[in-house]
């Protein structure tokens, strides 16, 4: 995982929360914000995935929905997702 990009302060809330919603052995800011959270990149699978959504919808008060057509795009990097919930929380 490549650290070149600066995370936001928010990217970096986000960060922590996957490191400590999914028990990961990794630093938050060692969490590019643009490399890959599924597969390559982070290493995440579709469990880990799915541990998020309904963390996400605890935590930021909106429901994540697994047959959204833009999931592929949410999670395809911290940046990505950070984003997201920061436009859809309550």
């Amino acid at each position: 995982m490549s650290t070149t990009a600066t995370l936001t302060d928010f990217e970096r809330e986000i960060a922590q929360f996957i490191v400590t919603t999914l028990n990961l052995e990794v630093a938050p800011d060692q969490i590019s914000p643009t490399d890959p959270l599924y597969g390559e990149g982070l290493g995440l699978d579709s469990i880990d995935v799915l541990e998020i959504a309904l963390a996400v919808s605890k935590q930021y008060g909106f429901q994540m929905r697994s047959d959204d057509p833009d999931n592929v795009t949410i999670f395809s990097s911290l940046r990505n997702l950070a984003a997201h919930i920061a436009s859809h929380r309550v």
